[in-house]
């Protein structure tokens, strides 16, 4: 293991590509006089690492002061988000060190996750009064509505990751504030608890990536304890096969008991998630 340079602060990784590039974000020396109220104090700008050796500021949007830089492919492109020390103003890309506002899903600001080798960018979009959330796709300049989970399993939904193929995993958080991972493909966004056999032991939560061959990593609450363990669902179509996996299969939901979260675990996931991927006004659920 060896420590990333930064630009004089503190600094945190978050994605590799196949080249070893890294992105994330990094402080300067600083004071950022849009810090009010937060523990906060320095600016904080998106970088690149190359070889893990020589770090790469990145531009933000023209006026913001900082940014993050949240995921690269394997051409070199970077999406993320610009704005202020508060609030991020601009979801954005970054090509050969030219930004890029992707602009809105309707009013809805844009706050993307991921993008693949086209170029197709996820995540999702929020309103201004951080009330309204809901998983996207971008291509070609355009932004589209992936939509949630059929009431009453879906009143927000959150993109993670897209593969090379398009298809997108994520969260949707239901009327009790809950989350459940999807999968969404060819237009349609499908529970990934209706995937997996009867019977399983685990809720699946969250879909936080998965790869060209539609092997899923994500994060799910065991029924009979209530622990929260990591995942591993792997096609069952043929294409991947191994041992220690967890297969997903066409199963029948309504054999499936109703999973409702303790009002402890539903916070503490709000929580993760509101830092994870600075969702403000997540703290709560939804439905407050």
């Amino acid at each position: 293991m060896a420590p990333l340079p930064t630009l004089g602060g503190s600094g945190q990784a978050l994605e590799i590509n196949g080249r070893g590039q890294i992105v994330g974000v990094s402080e300067n020396t600083t004071p950022d006089p849009t810090c009010v109220d937060t523990p906060q104090v320095l600016h904080f700008e998106p970088v690149l690492w190359e070889k893990g050796e020589t770090i790469h500021e990145l531009p933000t949007f023209p006026g913001d002061p900082d940014g993050v830089a949240d995921a690269i492919n394997d051409r070199g492109q970077v999406v993320g988000q610009t704005g202020d020390c508060i609030s991020p103003f601009h979801g954005v890309l970054w090509d050969h060190d030219t930004v890029m506002d992707l602009g809105k899903l309707g009013e809805l600001q844009l706050a993307p996750r991921d993008i693949n080798n086209k170029g197709q960018v996820v995540g999702f979009a929020f309103s201004p009064d951080f009330t309204t959330f809901l998983a996207f796709l971008w291509q070609n300049g355009v932004a589209t509505n992936l939509g949630t989970l059929p009431a009453p399993l879906g009143i927000a939904s959150f993109g993670f990751s897209v593969n090379e193929k398009g298809q997108v995993v994520g969260t949707s958080i239901d009327e009790q504030g809950d989350p459940h991972a999807f999968i969404w493909q060819q237009g349609v966004m499908t529970e990934l608890n209706d995937l997996t056999p009867a019977g399983s032991p685990l809720f699946l939560l969250f879909g936080f990536s998965i790869n060209s061959r539609g092997e899923i990593v994500g994060s799910g609450i065991q029924v009979s304890t209530g622990e929260e363990h990591a995942y591993l669902a792997v096609p069952s179509n043929g294409e991947v096969t191994g041992e220690s996996t967890t297969s997903a299969a066409p199963g029948n939901s309504s054999e499936r008991p109703k999973v409702v979260l303790p009002e402890n675990v539903r916070k503490m996931l709000h929580q993760r998630m509101a830092q994870r991927y600075r969702i403000r006004g997540l703290a709560s659920s939804p439905r407050d």
